[in-house]
């Protein structure tokens, strides 16, 4: 297994969201706490095309999994 290249800015790209770190900072705080019974692609701020692509990438322990469990914990804390 290689070491993931991906990051949140290429998250964010990926989600076509806008990925500057300001435009981050400021989603996560926005939508922060997370409800903790909530799964984060089941979270109501995604698009169907974003929630499927979160939830393909974590079932498959992707290359995206480790970014993407990052992310979720920021939208926890």
């Amino acid at each position: 297994m290689h070491e993931s290249q991906h990051n949140l800015t290429s998250l964010f790209d990926q989600l076509g969201l806008p990925s500057s770190e300001k435009d981050i900072e400021a989603f996560i705080h926005s939508h922060r706490p997370l409800d903790p019974s909530i799964r984060l692609s089941n979270a109501p701020f995604w698009t169907p095309g974003q929630a499927q692509f979160l939830k393909e990438q974590i079932k498959e322990d992707a290359d995206w999994a480790v970014v993407i469990d990052k992310f979720d914990t920021s939208l926890r804390q």
